[in-house]
């Protein structure tokens, strides 16, 4: 950490580097507007470490896109400054949903680094019998779950999968922590406090009971854990890179109702949080149905796999404010993403790649929105039945991350708001997980699509005039009255 001074004011520079890319905020000590715009997901720039993407938000809540270098660094007073830059290389892959020869192959190479720490899949079999008898009676299965399940909200195989992931990096640290009776914690020992804390939505003090230990060490084990899952598990969230993998999506998702070329669908949901009213900055994050909370956005797949997110924007800005700040947005708009085959529906009528959002986002060219209106034409009438079952996953997306990591799903009281937006990230990574690694809980979790309780769509004006076109031919098209 270090304190920079300009004409303009001062400000401080905090930074943190892990995997392919670095994140680092920068705060006017001035402002009266104190927020942390954290940019997560995507990519942006050349892969060039020292050149920067900065998203500015003014004191009106405007985010402003402009680029910076760290050899330039002089923002105005009263702006908020979070930047983020990528490097060319990812050196740790792990198991991919429908590629089951690769994922026996990594997983045998992590199961070998597992034994290596003293952690083999026996070994953790023998911890949770030990583990068990220790919260004999604490805790009543979930229908349909096994204790373990119950427990941690993932399965001995994904647990496992997550020690091997994280092991090396967890015990590198010098820092040893004990349980109350002074025995130190393995390796099993924090991933699994750490899950506890993530999922059941219990308070420190709950938690740091349930294990034998005290609040500091559950908050500390826990922040660790955050930090070195955004080092080491960053590729399980990710777009897709592959034509093959993209054209997969694609299918599955014409196979819910018949939209062709699309490539995601994209939502929000607030992060809800109860501040101190002392605290100087606490209106900025007050939202439309006054409470305080934090803006999450994520792009889904058919197999509600998070594949771009972004989190951090306070939860008064509206969803087409929140898509403008974002590296996704600045892509798709040169072309640099949702830049694949264009697909042709008629002579002379193509439809390019594309994602669905609800009516609070724009109409873009590779963003396509519902009509809106009461007593629409059938055919714009049955488009938007087919857009709302297709937009529906990333509905169901949202609420899973929130059912299943309950930590972010009520009312987080006092959160470090520079912090809560790693550990959404890392709720986010631990949903991707799940899926990929095709974890028997999945079978057992509700499906449900209510995830922001209160909180109605909100209707943006913005419409492209070429896409507005398009989605009428789209529209025509799935009627089968588009001529040929």
């Amino acid at each position: 950490m270090e304190d920079g001074g300009s004409p303009e004011g001062r400000y401080t520079v905090g930074s943190r580097w892990f995997g392919r890319r670095s994140l680092a905020s920068l705060l006017i000590e001035e402002s009266l507007v104190k927020c942390d715009g954290l940019e997560i997901g995507g990519g942006v720039g050349g892969g060039r470490e020292k050149s920067f993407q900065v998203f500015i938000t003014n004191k009106s809540l405007i985010p402003l896109l402009v680029t910076l270098s760290l050899s330039n660094t002089n923002p105005p007073p009263g702006h908020i400054v979070t930047f983020v830059g990528f490097f060319q290389s990812c050196s740790l892959m792990g198991p991919i949903r429908g590629n089951k020869k690769k994922r026996k192959i990594e997983l045998k190479i992590d199961n070998e680094s597992v034994l290596a720490s003293g952690s083999s899949e026996e070994g953790s079999i023998d911890w949770w019998d030990e583990f068990s008898k220790r919260i004999a009676g604490s805790v009543s299965p979930s229908k349909g779950l096994d204790q373990f399940e119950s427990v941690f909200k993932v399965s001995r195989k994904t647990f496992n999968y997550i020690c091997s992931l994280i092991s090396e990096p967890m015990m590198a640290k010098t820092t040893n922590f004990v349980f109350l009776n002074g025995k130190s914690m393995s390796l099993n020992d924090q991933v699994a406090l750490a899950l506890r804390r993530l999922s059941s939505g219990d308070s420190l003090i709950g938690v740091a009971n349930f294990f034998g230990t005290n609040h500091s060490t559950v908050s500390q084990v826990t922040w660790r854990f955050v930090e070195t899952l955004e080092e080491r598990g960053l590729h399980h969230l990710q777009w897709p890179s592959t034509e093959q993998e993209m054209a997969q999506i694609k299918s599955k998702f014409e196979n819910i109702r018949g939209l062709p070329n699309c490539c995601g669908a994209i939502d929000t949901t607030h992060i809800m949080m109860l501040l101190s009213t002392s605290e100087r900055t606490i209106d900025v994050w007050l939202d439309r149905k006054d409470n305080h909370s934090m803006i999450l956005q994520a792009i889904v797949d058919p197999d509600m796999r998070f594949r771009d997110i972004v989190t951090g924007w306070p939860g008064k800005m509206d969803d087409a404010s929140v898509l403008q700040g974002s590296s996704f947005f600045d892509l798709a708009e040169k072309g640099e993403r949702l830049n694949g085959k264009k697909l042709k529906l008629s002579e002379g009528t193509e439809v390019q790649e594309y994602v669905v959002g609800d009516s609070g986002f724009p109409l873009l060219p590779w963003l396509i929105t519902p009509y809106q209106g009461r007593d629409l034409p059938e055919t714009k009438s049955e488009f938007n039945k087919r857009h709302f079952a297709t937009r529906l996953v990333a509905q169901r997306a949202l609420a899973r991350l929130k059912d299943v990591w309950r930590m972010i799903q009520g009312v987080m009281w006092r959160p470090d708001k520079h912090r809560l937006p790693r550990v959404i990230l890392a709720c986010c990574i631990l949903h991707n997980i799940v899926i990929d690694m095709e974890d028997d809980v999945l079978d057992e979790l509700t499906l449900t699509h209510q995830h922001d309780s209160g909180y109605r769509p909100e209707v943006c004006e913005t419409a492209d005039k070429n896409a507005s076109i398009s989605r009428d031919k789209l529209a025509l098209y799935l009627s089968g009255r588009l001529p040929a």
